[in-house]
């Protein structure tokens, strides 16, 4: 259950009684003070503004027709025409009850899911994947599992680089390792150094060189041996990135990875379709399409290419195929592209020139959610303290060990193979939720010691206010997961953290909407400290507490827990019963 559209519905509901035109909103807003009621709506003085009439008379106006009988306890108009909505302690304690006890903690199913595709990850197979991968990785795999869990199909597409003409360079390197005996695994085991091997043989051997260029023609013409090499160095260097993904705790898989390549054999078609209906037209050799829609301030059109003049293509090409393919195969309502906020002049070009082309219709969402910068210290991109890029596989190998350090000075009672799982789950789990508490669109600078700390808004006391929980539980000799108790809510912090625990409907259906996952952040970190305020003032197990007053409270703590842990999961970050 949403309270925010509960509470909208009725108020909108009473300004249409009231006789205010539909066009006018309630403006319906959590309070933000103590004191001026739970939540708020505003709508009063904007629809009294355009009717020309007093704020406050409207505000009454809406309240003589709004209905909030046994949800509120109290409705009052505050200043020039708020109004003041206060909720029903009864009520809050039933929905309590009913949502902290319900499978999805009172997210409701959809009645129109939609096919939503997500595109996000799309590491270059030529390469391990580095710290410049990691914010698509994650936010991605933050959004699909946020609107699986609100009940829409999604599909995630991980739309690798694996074709063009660096691979014939790399195919050309593997060809002459492989002749010298070399297996396939272990002369792609390090792709780092494999990459700048071939590059630097490309580059000193004119005559390798040319049988480089050669391969991409045979690789594009579909030649069986270079074919069949380029097959290996996409399953070995696939293997690496999976492997990224497992300790990253991220849901994309082998059968998400449909990559440059799978569109291959569209490019010629879709480049044909766009001079058939006369958008595409050769300039100076090339294809191009002149995009008017996005003109500069001098009034002359965008460029858009599409074919060079020597007959390649470019990513526009192959982002228009893989777009036709999500429209018409996969049948996708809404499709999300989480890449970095320097492509998104380029992103701009392809949903135009796909409405054009009637490659997408007006009924589609097509957004690209962009995204800032991993920084260092020195506030540029994170890099090695040599220069080089930072090995996601190191990073968050170091993240792990740091962990450990942390886990094992604070709880050293640990057996080792308790030590593992927690200091993986923190220190993977800090690495997370450090960028993903940071607004997407926002750079933002890598700093382990804040990271890893225990206190403030990070992964680590997200976690520890869980396992605190399931401590209290253990010490209260009651099975959290199936106790169930009613709820009385009598003090203030009881029902601050109710209200708190009924907002989560509210976060999820805006993260959806949006693609922001720092708000289910900044919530959760909100209802941690709201619970720790609670715990302080409202003993649970302290001797002399009231049996029934006991178990309430603990129904409390029970939703307390089972959000932090359900809210973490949808970020991707995983919790423990110690640690």
């Amino acid at each position: 259950m949403n309270i925010r559209n509960l509470l909208n519905d009725r108020v909108k509901s009473a300004m249409n009684d009231a006789g205010i035109p539909a066009d006018y909103s309630p403006h319906l807003a959590v309070s933000k003070k103590a004191g001026f009621g739970d939540y708020q709506a505003n709508g009063a003085m904007g629809a009294a503004k355009a009717l020309k009439t007093n704020p406050r008379e409207v505000a009454q106006k809406i309240i003589d027709n709004l209905d909030l009988n046994g949800i509120a306890s109290k409705v009052e108009i505050a200043g020039p025409g708020f109004i003041n909505i206060h909720l029903d302690p009864k009520w809050l304690a039933q929905q309590t009850v009913a949502v902290t006890n319900s499978t999805n903690l009172g997210i409701l199913p959809k009645n129109n899911p939609e096919t939503v595709v997500i595109d996000y990850s799309s590491p270059n197979l030529a390469k391990e994947m580095h710290v410049g991968h990691l914010r698509s990785t994650i936010i991605g795999d933050a959004i699909a599992r946020v609107l699986e869990f609100t009940g829409d199909k999604v599909i995630r597409q991980n739309h690798v680089g694996d074709w063009g003409t660096q691979f014939g360079m790399l195919i050309a390197e593997l060809e002459d390792q492989l002749g010298s005996g070399e297996r396939p695994e272990l002369a792609l085991q390090d792709l780092e150094g494999f990459y700048q091997q071939a590059k630097k043989h490309f580059d000193d051997d004119p005559a390798f060189a040319d049988r480089a260029r050669d391969y991409v023609v045979k690789l594009q013409s579909g030649d069986a041996q270079v074919n069949k090499l380029w097959q290996e160095f996409r399953r070995v260097s696939l293997l690496h990135a999976e492997e990224i993904y497992r300790k990253l705790n991220v849901t994309l898989g082998e059968a998400d990875v449909r990559g440059e390549s799978a569109y291959n054999d569209d490019l010629a078609p879709v480049v044909a379709e766009l001079e058939a209906q006369g958008l595409a037209v050769e300039d100076q050799g090339a294809k191009v399409v002149f995009l008017h829609e996005l003109a500069d301030k001098n009034g002359d059109p965008n460029v858009a290419i599409i074919q060079k003049k020597d007959g390649g293509y470019l990513y526009s090409t192959s982002d228009l195929a893989a777009l036709r393919y999500r429209v018409g195969t996969l049948k996708a309502n809404r499709i999300l592209y989480f890449i970095d906020a320097r492509q998104s002049l380029h992103m701009q070009q392809v949903f135009t020139l796909a409405r054009k082309a009637g490659f997408a219709d007006e009924w589609l969402s097509t957004e690209h959610h962009a995204f800032g910068t991993m920084l260092g210290s020195d506030g540029k991109p994170f890099k090695t303290r040599s220069g080089g890029t930072v090995k996601l596989a190191q990073l968050l190998d170091e993240a792990v060990e740091r962990a450990a350090k942390e886990v094992r000075t604070k709880n050293p009672d640990l057996t080792e193979e308790e030590m593992a799982e927690v200091a993986s789950k923190v220190g993977i789990g800090a690495v997370k939720y450090a960028d993903l508490c940071k607004t997407r669109t926002n750079d933002y600078v890598f700093n382990w010691e804040s990271m890893l700390a225990f206190e403030g808004n990070t992964g680590p006391y997200m976690q520890y206010a869980y396992t605190r929980i399931r401590s209290i539980f253990r010490r209260a000799n009651e099975n959290m997961d199936t106790f169930e108790s009613e709820v009385n809510l009598t003090e203030p912090q009881e029902v601050q953290l109710a209200i708190k625990l009924l907002q989560f409907p509210e976060i999820v259906e805006q993260i959806a909407a949006d693609a922001y996952p720092h708000v289910m952040c900044n919530y959760l970190y909100d209802l941690a400290s709201l619970f720790m305020t609670f715990y302080e003032a409202c003993p649970i197990l302290k001797e002399g507490v009231e049996p029934a007053v006991k178990t309430s409270r603990l129904q409390l703590s029970k939703g307390v827990a089972r959000t932090l842990a359900q809210g973490l999961d949808l970020l991707g970050i995983e919790v423990m019963e110690k640690m």
